[in-house]
């Protein structure tokens, strides 16, 4: 369990099992934290000046100095003379007031809570957990990486219900909904995928509202991908033709046009998938990719996929006798690969093939505990008539299932 954790709860079986998430949160985020996320209201926090602060705060929600003393329970001429200097505050237990009113980072104001500095541990290192659990996804340990990211989700949520959250902390909580929506969408089974894509949702409230144009790509491409795999592939195409447009970098480029050529494959849309794929190509024949979505090998995948997904079976064919060069980046895409490959065998009519390469993807979606990637094996399966290959994946399926179920649901 991740040291954050505040319960001895494991996260992923809860999710998988259908139940609540532990600890949390259900309150939506107060008008606070998106006010502190604006320029202007930035530019106030760091005066810390409690004068400048009011002023702003009242500027941007619109209020007169009667609104903002009835909801601070002061006289109107109280804040008054707070914001023409009249008056200076120095008592840390109206300043602490104030701050919990306005929803203020009460370091601003030069006082502490309770919990402050725990907190502000928790922030120091919360982007290496987050860093941490991305190199644990990509290397096939998202059951992992879910764990060490809820706690610390958890604790951002709660932090800005409160409306006690300046921009760092809103960036980190953005982040880490991503970061959670994706390895929920590698380890969950295909009827629970919508959760991931609520998560990476999250994520993307959280970019629009912040204006960071690198983070906002990524929470496009997240979270179109997780819709596509949420099947809502319409809302996907809309989200990741965006990314391709807002990604200023080629990478994130590269890997949009990767996501929206899937997309546009299972969508059955030839020509925007074609188009897709063909500015995929055109960046990786400039630059060779390194990204778990920019390089060769991912690159064939989707492209045998959508070539099969948009009735282009023989095409398909000639694409998967290419070789490419260097393996999978991440451990789950040599299983994706496998998959789709004996799809592609089998459409070629080579069921031996087909068979091999399932067999594999099953031995390998198991021991990596990637639910949907089974799932998706014996639809395969089914639709060739593989029968063994279907016991197999459902017996996979159920040892998976059985793995990830709370222990109280195991007695």
């Amino acid at each position: 369990m991740s040291r954050l954790a505040v319960e001895p709860v494991c996260p992923t079986c809860h999710a998988s099992a259908r139940h609540a998430p532990p600890i949390m949160p259900v309150r939506p985020l107060t008008p606070a934290v998106w006010l502190w996320s604006a320029p202007e209201a930035a530019a106030a926090l760091r005066t810390r000046d409690l004068a400048t602060i009011l002023r702003v705060y009242r500027r941007v929600n619109g209020f007169n100095q009667e609104r903002l003393a009835a909801l601070l329970g002061y006289d109107k001429t109280y804040v008054s003379m707070i914001e023409t200097g009249r008056r200076t505050i120095s008592d840390v237990t109206t300043r602490r007031h104030i701050a919990r009113v306005l929803g203020l980072p009460m370091h601003v104001l030069g006082v502490t809570d309770n919990d402050d500095a725990d907190f502000a541990a928790m922030i120091q290192f919360g982007d290496s957990t987050i860093r941490l659990a991305e190199i644990a996804r990509q290397s096939g340990r998202a059951v992992d990486a879910v764990n060490e990211l809820w706690p610390l989700v958890a604790r951002l949520e709660a932090r800005a219900a409160e409306g006690r959250a300046e921009r760092d902390t809103m960036i980190l909580l953005g982040q880490g909904r991503a970061a959670l929506g994706v390895s929920l969408g590698t380890v969950l089974p295909e009827e629970r995928l919508a959760a991931a894509a609520r998560w990476t949702g999250k994520a993307l409230v959280v970019a629009e509202r912040l204006g960071d144009p690198v983070f906002l790509a990524h929470a496009l491409r997240m979270h179109g991908n997780e819709l596509r795999k949420a099947d809502h592939v319409g809302a996907a195409v809309v989200r990741l033709s965006r990314a391709v447009a807002v990604s200023d970098d080629r990478e994130g480029r590269g890997a949009a046009f990767a996501l929206l050529a899937r997309a546009a494959g299972e969508q059955g849309n030839a020509d925007l998938f074609d188009r897709a794929i063909t500015g995929y190509r055109d960046l990786l024949d400039a630059e060779a990719g390194r990204g778990m979505l920019f390089n060769r090998f991912t690159s064939r995948e989707i492209e045998l996929r959508g070539l099969i997904s948009t009735g282009r079976a023989a095409e398909a064919v000639r694409a998967l006798q290419t070789d490419v060069s260097g393996p999978p980046v991440a451990p789950q895409w040599h299983i994706i690969e496998r998959v789709t490959a004996g799809q592609v065998l089998l459409a070629a009519q080579h069921r031996d093939g087909a068979t091999e390469a399932f067999r594999s993807a099953l031995t390998a979606a198991e021991v990596h505990r990637l639910p949907h990637q089974v799932q998706r094996t014996i639809r395969a399966a089914d639709d060739a008539g593989l029968a063994e290959i279907s016991a197999d994946g459902r017996a996979a399926l159920q040892r998976l299932t059985d793995q990830l179920a709370p222990s109280s649901a195991r007695r």
